[in-house]
């Protein structure tokens, strides 16, 4: 069976004056076979020899052969470059004389030439090969990590209701949950994350924080920068909604208390009138 989007070993069944026919099987029907044009054959190639080639379609929507490998086949994930932006979508290099296309809906952001970006390959409702930034139902979830490791990954999509999703190693499915989406993040950013949890399925959850002791410096540091920035007095204290919290400190409840109990310990901040005021010796 011919594969659209898939490297395959095929036969020599028939030389024409334009190139060969490639199939199955030496007596393969019109219809097992395809086109591999004359610029693409190897020299001395005959009837019977066995080539390995890549199936799409060409700019006439013909099934055709090449002995190219692309960037990307069909059930992989890879980085591509825009070649340019269109009136219907973006066209990727993907190393074939006709671009890849990357439909608008099919993108997570707006794209311009030159960009990289993360996409899966996939067949659309006309038997077309196209790319998607969309990637949660093409990444793999059998990832060599364990809880505590440290990866990088891409955002690939984010999401008012879970959080950040992100591509592992461009191939593995991992989520930053909502609570734990601490900051400002965009799509295409490269980060430096912690694994959480490897859940049943095999996907990864994510922080981009360091384990609880480890951040509680840096968090204290930055509270007390924002105290300072209050004129040494913040109008409220740690229990306060996490809605301001997050607002004011990019934090969650439980990490600015921890911050909060750190600079008490230090003695550089006090409690009183349910606010929180830097000591008058600092």
């Amino acid at each position: 069976m011919l594969r659209l989007g898939a490297v395959q070993t095929l036969m020599i069944v028939k030389k024409v004056d334009f190139g060969v026919y490639l199939g199955e099987q030496i007596n393969a029907s019109m219809d097992e076979r395809v086109l591999l044009p004359k610029k693409q054959v190897p020299e001395g190639a005959s009837e019977g020899d066995e080539l390995e080639v890549f199936l799409y379609r060409d700019s006439s929507d013909r099934l055709i052969s090449t002995v190219t490998r692309p960037l990307i086949t069909i059930g992989e994930v890879a980085c591509l470059e825009v070649a340019e932006v269109g009136k219907i979508g973006a066209f990727l290099n993907w190393g074939l004389e006709k671009d890849l296309f990357l439909p608008f809906k099919e993108q997570t952001r707006k794209v311009q030439p030159g960009d990289k970006v993360l996409v899966a390959l996939y067949i659309d409702k006309s038997d077309r090969l196209c790319a998607t930034m969309k990637l949660y139902h093409y990444l793999k979830t059998s990832s060599p990590y364990n809880i505590g490791d440290t990866v990088k990954g891409t955002v690939y999509e984010i999401s008012g209701n879970f959080g950040v999703f992100v591509a592992v190693d461009g191939q593995f499915s991992g989520l930053i949950p909502k609570k734990e989406a601490q900051g400002e993040y965009q799509t295409g950013d490269e980060l430096t994350l912690r694994v959480t949890e490897v859940k049943e399925d095999g996907k990864l959850t994510l922080s981009a924080r360091a384990k609880a002791y480890m951040q509680m410096d840096e968090d204290a540091e930055n509270v007390f920068s924002v105290i300072e920035e209050f004129a040494g007095v913040l109008p409220f204290d740690d229990k306060a909604a996490p809605e301001v919290i997050q607002r004011e400190f990019g934090l969650s409840k439980a990490a600015f208390k921890r911050a909060v109990g750190h600079l008490l310990k230090a003695e550089k901040i006090q409690l009183k009138d349910g606010k929180i005021w830097i000591r008058k010796e600092q």
